[in-house]
């Protein structure tokens, strides 16, 4: 009832992340055959977003490392279909003290924004990054500056 793309003949997909560094996964025995089309006619989100992505001429995906997994199969059928490749980046997830990454799906609660610098600095801190910026715009800059170098 679904279209699926069959992995066989696969092989290892190996892509370099700007975060994670060099990751692998071999799509036939790690993954195997992954829906495209969805029983009720609905395109799957793997070939979608590929779609999407070439569509508007993203060069850079930054997601959280919890979809880093999808990557490999987005991989492959960029090369399928002749898709330019985006570079690849996998920000770490903020969780909460249950364990759980912090989303509105699960109650988390909004940004506290009456001081942005504190914010920016709290924010740039779960990605790694330290800021010694004194206002609001300059730490802005810093912090798109270190993430550039990453």
């Amino acid at each position: 009832r679904a279209w699926r793309a069959l992995t066989e003949g696969a092989g290892r997909i190996e892509w370099q992340d700007r975060r994670l560094g060099a990751q692998a996964q071999a799509l036939e025995t790690e993954v195997g055959d992954f829906v495209l089309k969805r029983a009720d006619g609905l395109w799957a989100y793997q070939l979608a977003v590929i779609v999407d992505d070439a569509e508007q001429g993203i060069s850079d995906v930054v997601r959280g490392e919890d979809l880093a997994d999808n990557t490999p199969r987005q991989r492959w059928l960029q090369q399928l279909l002749g898709l330019p490749t985006p570079r690849y980046l996998h920000t770490p997830l903020v969780l909460g003290a249950n364990g759980e990454k912090l989303s509105k799906q699960n109650g988390a609660a909004a940004l506290d924004l009456s001081d942005p610098l504190a914010a920016l600095r709290e924010a740039a801190g779960h990605l790694g990054l330290r800021l010694h910026a004194g206002t609001p715009a300059d730490a802005l800059a810093e912090a798109v500056s270190l993430w550039r170098d990453l």
